[in-house]
């Protein structure tokens, strides 16, 4: 096939990367040299990159978000002009915070107004040209470029691939204008690998790793808090190690992702506030915000030692947590070598033993509180979000994928592996969930993947787009969607603010009531799939096995929606 245009060299260029999926949201006036080249390419045999054609821009992120996020690879997906760009922002900002590598690309309205075949013909094409497109994602991104030559392309794509993936991993974006994507080429010549890498991972220095270890080794009371370490997913057994080997409570704080086997005797849930206070050195792995200064924190005399590609979180703008031993470098690095140089340190094995157990027996007691509390959920009226949970907890298997939008209770559910659990950014740009259950979905094509999100979080992640997606592309999740017709946290947010309030006396909260409630399930039919409205709790288990059913036996999409 011969590369004619700088649309063939970009599609050529990606396949041999090896990107996967090209994820095209609200294709537009821009796309025509783009879709021009897929035809080729597709006339001739060639089938990578796989075109994706998204029907929405947020939906179109959160895929590309969520494939990286289970897969580990960055993806390439393309928007539109500026409008796609600002629908898309979101999305972006999500992906920064929670350092997912994303390659971003967008059209950019055409330079000139006559004199050749992509000079603009819409009237889009004058109010669509920005002065500085790029600036809206600037804070969000590692790197922003617009191709302005052919011959750039090869250094300007590997650059930006390898900006993504370097850690701290994060999106970066390209502007593509119009003359240049259907700039006319005479053939491609490209290095067969990429001359530009991502960065190695490091690890912090012998004195560095020393210092943290003469913390721990006096420490009493110490603690981990993590909340993101399972990005990568051979830290969790690097922190498995290094927790049995100093007997240290693993809490995942406001996690997002699974850091640490739950079943474990060294775990001890998800709450900090008890422990933290009395805690003598708190380990703090990728956790933006370890607790929560309003309501606790450690004891001034405490050592904070925060293992993290960045352990000051320099993108942030304020961020006061202590940090008196920052170690920087990957954290499975880190975890390893100070597992190593544990031994023959001289640590008092006795305490070390005493604690172990001592963890062990509130471990047990912890499970069985939260197993206790589950049955008891069961018979409750109205359903619940932990009787939801414990009812499909008890239906999944170690290996399906959890993808939720706040709406999951993590005391019901006992994940021990690592990418099987993934939560929002903490950046909270609604709508996340649904179209990353539909990437975690095509990078995982043999798991249960699903989906539990309250209706709010639905509305946000264009619900039409969604199961159009999960029909067209044929990725069948379970959607559960919590109905309460309201901004819980919101609300919550006011009664905290205001506890004896004029809100917390109102029979409707201002600004935060959704209904009346939509029939969720209805949108989920129209798109082939299958859908149940719930109501009573005693229906709750057999609706859920239908709707599993459906999705793993009959590959349909399905949703729950879950009237409280």
């Amino acid at each position: 096939m011969k590369i004619e245009t700088t649309a063939d060299a970009l599609l050529e260029l990606m396949a041999a990367r090896g990107v996967e999926y090209f994820f095209a949201g609200g294709t537009g006036t821009d796309f025509p040299p783009i879709v021009e080249a897929f035809a080729k390419r597709q006339a001739h045999g060639k089938l990578a990159p796989v075109p994706v054609t998204v029907i929405h821009e947020i939906t179109t992120v959160s895929m590309a978000h969520g494939y990286a996020m289970v897969s580990g690879r960055p993806q390439f997906a393309m928007v539109h002009t500026t409008v796609g760009t600002a629908n898309a922002a979101s999305g972006v900002i999500n992906a920064s915070r929670s350092r997912t590598p994303l390659f971003l690309a967008a059209g950019r309205a055409s330079y000139t107004e006559h004199g050749h075949s992509s000079s603009r013909s819409h009237g889009v094409h004058w109010a669509q040209e920005a002065r500085d497109q790029a600036g809206m994602l600037r804070e969000y991104v590692k790197w922003d470029y617009e191709l302005r030559l052919p011959e750039l392309l090869e250094t300007a794509f590997d650059r930006g691939m390898a900006l993504a993936q370097s850690a701290p991993a994060a999106p970066v974006y390209m502007t593509l204008p119009l003359e240049v994507l259907g700039a006319r080429i005479d053939g491609f010549a490209f290095s067969p690998q990429a001359r530009l890498q991502p960065s190695r991972p490091t690890q912090p220095d012998d004195e560095s790793i020393a210092l943290a270890l003469v913390a721990l080794k006096k420490a009493r009371s110490p603690l981990i808090i993590t909340t993101a370490l399972g990005r990568d997913p051979e830290a969790v057994a690097e922190l498995v190690q290094f927790a049995e080997r100093l007997a240290i409570p693993v809490i995942e704080h406001w996690h997002t992702h699974l850091n640490f086997p739950q079943d474990h005797p060294l775990h001890l849930g998800f709450d900090a506030s008890v422990l933290i206070k009395e805690a003598d050195v708190v380990v703090v792995l990728e956790s933006d915000a370890p607790w929560f200064p309003r309501n606790v924190a450690p004891p001034a005399h405490a050592t904070i030692i925060q293992i993290d590609e960045d352990p000051l979180y320099e993108r942030y703008p304020l961020r006061g947590f202590p940090t008196d031993i920052g170690l920087q470098g990957s954290p499975c690095r880190t975890l390893r070598a100070l597992t190593a140089a544990a031994e023959g340190a001289g640590l008092d094995e006795a305490a070390i033993e005493a604690r172990r157990q001592r963890i062990a027996r509130e471990h047990r007691q912890l499970r069985a509180a939260w197993r206790e509390a589950g049955e008891a959920s069961r018979a409750s009226t109205p359903v619940t979000t932990q009787s939801i949970t414990r009812c499909l907890a008890d239906r999944l298997s170690p290996s399906d994928i959890v993808v939720t939008e706040y709406e999951f209770d993590t005391t019901q559910g006992c994940f021990t592996q690592p990418g099987t659990y993934f939560n929002h950014s903490h950046a909270a740009g609604l709508g996340w969930a649904p179209g990353a259950a539909l990437g975690a979905k095509l990078a995982r094509p043999d798991a249960t993947v699903v989906c539990m999100l309250g209706d709010g979080c639905h509305v946000f992640g264009v619900p039409s787009a969604t199961h159009f997606m999960s029909r067209a592309q044929n990725l069948p999740v379970l959607f559960v969607v919590y109905n309460n017709g309201a901004w819980g946290k919101s609300r919550l947010a006011a009664f905290e603010y205001a506890p004896d309030g004029w809100a917390s006396r109102a029979d409707k909260v201002p600004l935060c009531e959704l209904g009346p409630q939509l029939d969720f399930e209805k949108i989920c039919e129209a798109a082939g799939g299958y859908g149940e409205r719930v109501e009573d709790a005693a229906e709750l288990p057999a609706a859920m096995d239908r709707a599993l059913k459906v999705v793993r036996e009959e590959k349909r999409q399905a949703l729950l929606n879950i009237c409280v």
